[in-house]
């Protein structure tokens, strides 16, 4: 899904300093409020690019995303790699929206400015070493395995969800669709009104169809338990509550994929998710927020809080301090 966030003026300047300053090795960016912002440069202590990359480590954090546009290559018009770097320990609603927001940001910096697009999780992988482990796999291309196969289709299949899903098309062309039953329809078309707020759909794979896994009544504390632990999960939430005096009854779609599910279950799982969003649009229901997980426990009240009403900053007064001497 795309994220609706643009390029601040401010890291549109940052970006053009970096252009017309060799002397500059690249930048820190990230998003505030709803913006894509700079966060810091990265200087050049030497012309060569891999010596300048052992500065990085203390740039960027091991459980916060980041992007990172470093100046690599001297020649050419494209001299820039962007390396969108989300850990493992980052925050799920952080994953999600740095994800679906590196298009973007290569967009409206100028896609033809860079040569190369990265994904990177650990800081090892913005090393010497860790670029040097890159362009040898890049240049060497050699034969997948077929697990590695599997899960290359997941990666992709995950990066065409992320992409957006404004276009019907986009989906159904490059995923997979399996129908729902009657009974997962039914379930869907209930979950506007009604005691059970919480709708679990299954993959059948031996039929080929999305089955209907269960309903329940919940609320948002106890979701992540109502949810299955061990095997693959679409669900579909009413978060029924109370906000500033008003009754809201949003609805969720929280994907979850074990990471013990098998490679084929996790390759059909997030194919398939697309499909299965759309099928949940066309039996009525309006889908506020999609959420991902590895585990349901990820799936948290106060998650859930942040994603519908997120606190806003306070921002205190400078106070200038007194003069010595004075009371």
């Amino acid at each position: 899904m795309q994220s609706g966030i643009t390029a601040s003026e401010e890291l549109q300047q940052a970006f053009n300093d970096l252009l017309s300053n060799p002397s500059q090795r690249g930048l820190l960016a990230g998003i505030k409020d709803e913006k894509l912002v700079p966060v810091r440069p990265i200087p050049s202590t030497s012309p060569d690019f891999e010596s300048d990359l052992s500065a990085l480590a203390g740039l960027i954090k091991d459980n916060e995303a980041i992007y990172v546009i470093l100046r690599r290559y001297d020649d050419g018009l494209n001299p820039f790699v962007a390396v969108t770097y989300v850990p493992d320990s980052a925050h799920v609603r952080q994953k999600t929206l740095f994800a679906s927001t590196r298009a973007t940001l290569l967009r409206e910096l100028g896609t033809e400015k860079f040569r190369e697009s990265l994904f990177a999780t650990t800081k090892q992988e913005l090393t010497a070493d860790g670029f040097r482990r890159y362009d040898k796999h890049t240049e060497t291309k050699a034969p997948l395995t077929e697990e590695e196969e599997a899960l290359q289709s997941i990666k992709q299949a995950e990066a065409e969800m992320s992409m957006g899903t404004s276009s019907r098309a986009s989906h159904t062309s490059s995923g997979i669709s399996f129908p729902l039953t009657d009974e997962a329809l039914q379930a869907l078309k209930g979950l506007g009104g009604g005691r059970d707020n919480l709708v679990q759909l299954r993959l059948d794979i031996q039929q080929e169809t999305v089955d209907l896994a269960g309903t329940t009544a919940t609320d948002a504390v106890g979701l992540a338990t109502a949810i299955s632990g061990q095997d693959p999960r679409y669900s579909f939430f009413r978060y029924d509550h109370e906000f500033e005096g008003r009754e809201e009854s949003p609805i969720i779609f929280v994907y979850t994929c074990p990471a013990a599910s098998r490679v084929k279950e996790r390759m059909l799982y997030a194919s398939c998710r697309g499909s299965v969003v759309i099928a949940a649009s066309d039996a009525g229901l309006t889908i506020a927020k999609k959420m991902e997980a590895t585990s349901p426990s990820e799936i948290t009240a106060a998650t859930i809080e942040e994603e519908f009403h997120p606190k806003r900053e306070e921002r205190v007064a400078f106070s200038r301090p007194k003069r010595p001497g004075r009371r």
